[in-house]
């Protein structure tokens, strides 16, 4: 299947006769930064409904992803796939603003644990209702089903094994 990307720049026939793998890989790429820059919306969005201003799409889904856990920033980065100083600064943000409590730990005074105040436990319950929302409509509204899905994760973890191993391995 040939998916059209709306402002993508499309490579001269000539190019994709050679190499008919180039197109689709740099489509691919293409989709998911912008697949998640649009996830990103939909959260903003649903939280600018819902009157909550404090909390940006980012750090919602920080809060999402600490869930349950007591975790460090290393921890959360490794994750959640944040950059470094994004989850620091964001981290900051949100124990300023109480949804996170941060507690250093004794073993290693460097090194500070996160978990989710009850203010923070309410966001990542939105957030959480919002994929709920979401995961009840996309099977009828897109037409994705369990297995459909199921390959699709399949192929970006293995995407994403091939970009660890090239950092890894340097190759």
């Amino acid at each position: 299947m040939q998916v059209e990307l709306k402002g993508t720049a499309r490579p001269a026939a000539a190019e994709e006769g050679s190499n008919p793998v180039k197109p689709r890989y740099l489509d691919a790429l293409n989709l998911i930064e912008r697949l998640h820059r649009r996830l990103l919306e939909v959260i903003k969005d649903d939280f600018e409904r819902h009157g909550e201003p404090e909390v940006n799409p980012v750090q919602a889904l920080l809060l999402y992803n600490i869930a349950d856990a007591e975790l460090t920033a290393g921890e959360l980065k490794s994750r959640g796939h944040y950059q470094g100083s994004n989850v620091s600064y964001n981290l900051k943000r949100l124990v300023e603003s109480g949804y996170v409590h941060h507690e250093r730990s004794a073993s290693d005074r460097r090194s500070v644990r996160v978990r989710l105040t009850p203010k923070g436990q309410a966001i990542r319950n939105r957030v959480d209702a919002l994929y709920d929302r979401q995961m009840m409509a996309v099977e009828q509204v897109v037409g994705l089903s369990a297995d459909e899905l199921e390959r699709i994760n399949k192929s970006l973890a293995r995407l994403e094994r091939y970009w660890t191993d090239q950092i890894l391995y340097r190759l």
